[in-house]
């Protein structure tokens, strides 16, 4: 995402959508009430009622927001409200919708930007670090690559699986598949750092194979106990990793919600459930809150997001941390099965 100009003193930005990615952080930025500007079409009639052709027009419209959509396969984000701009043809209140996509750009306008809305601005326009994970056994690998807001499985194979008398080794064929699917992602996305990470000693046996050096120099070895999406998960919080994984949002995310189970688990700093988080907020309590953007959906289509609205900014008022997390990862299924929604206290209650 580009920020072509923001005064938030005045509520506006204007920006440019340059991937996917910022379609989600959109769709946790813009809420109902947001005046949105952006090109749209709009179909016309020329000519008169007998021999009239319906052409579509580009028009640039104000509205104001009252549902965020995304559209299939994440790749639109559509903007429905009422029109508050706009040319004179087209009488204002009545509705249109604004839908966003790769290079789109639109303006928005809030009586209040708040802070976790600024910070995901600002995590949506820094560079997009982008990593590649391989996990694997004897018997399967799974490829991810990592996106702002978590990963994206690319493929999983198998390989033949040996006999008993040799289940501690790999064909060699595996072996070079694996080599050359590494190959092939670290060509089409060049990627900062490639994590290679298996049970046992498989990792170590598959380095030693690998010739081509600007493939070798950008492996980072890891450990895993299983070849699951789960395991993915693990392996972002794996602490040899610290430092590679460091601008990943993804390993962010893992790592909140680890602290918010071990509270959970201590019965201490930490509460969960719409209820629970609801008074916690009042008490002025929470020093980070979580929640999934399936709670969110599920809160816009219950008609009850100005109540999670209002607690969002109440928590943000007192210098609470508010970490929107993705129900596509294995952090946020967790959350989700608490409630959706969680908060780490700064006192017990």
């Amino acid at each position: 995402m580009n920020i072509i100009t923001s005064n938030f003193k005045k509520g506006q930005v204007h920006l440019r959508v340059t991937d996917s990615d910022d379609l989600w952080y959109l769709s946790h930025i813009i809420e109902p009430g947001d005046l949105v500007k952006g090109k749209t079409t709009r179909k016309m009639k020329i000519g008169d009622s007998d021999n009239a052709k319906v052409t579509k027009k580009t028009i640039t419209l104000k509205i104001e927001a009252e549902t965020i959509d995304t559209g299939a396969g994440a790749t639109t984000l559509r903007i429905n409200g009422k029109i508050k701009e706009g040319p004179e043809d087209i009488p204002k209140d009545s509705y249109h919708s604004i839908s966003l996509e790769d290079g789109s750009d639109v303006w928005i306008e809030k009586p209040q930007w708040l802070s976790y809305q600024k910070q995901k601005l600002k995590e949506a326009s820094e560079k997009k670090f982008t990593y590649l994970m391989c996990i694997f056994d004897r018997e399967e690998a799974i490829f991810a690559l990592t996106q702002k807001q978590g990963y994206e499985i690319l493929v999983k194979i198998t390989g033949d699986v040996p006999k008993k008398s040799k289940t501690n080794t790999i064909t060699k064929d595996f072996h070079q598949e694996i080599i050359k699917a590494l190959e092939t992602y670290a060509g089409r996305y060049q990627p900062e750092s490639i994590i290679v990470a298996s049970t046992a000693f498989y990792k170590d046996d598959l380095y030693k194979k690998i010739t081509n050096k600007d493939l070798k120099k950008k492996i980072v070895l890891a450990i895993c106990s299983s070849v699951s999406e789960r395991a993915l998960d693990e392996v972002f919080r794996r602490p040899e990793l610290a430092k590679t994984l460091e601008h990943s949002r993804a390993r962010e995310e893992q790592l909140i919600v680890e602290e918010l189970l071990a509270e959970i688990d201590k019965e201490n700093l930490a509460v969960y459930g719409w209820d629970d988080v609801f008074k916690a907020g009042n008490a002025g309590a929470i020093k980070s809150l979580i929640v999934t953007d399936n709670f969110i959906q599920q809160k816009k289509e219950d008609k009850k997001y100005t109540e999670l609205d209002t607690q969002m900014k109440h928590v943000d008022t007192l210098k609470g941390t508010i970490h929107i997390i993705s129900s596509n990862l294995e952090s946020g299924k967790k959350v989700d099965g608490i409630g959706g929604i969680a908060a780490i206290l700064r006192y017990k209650i």
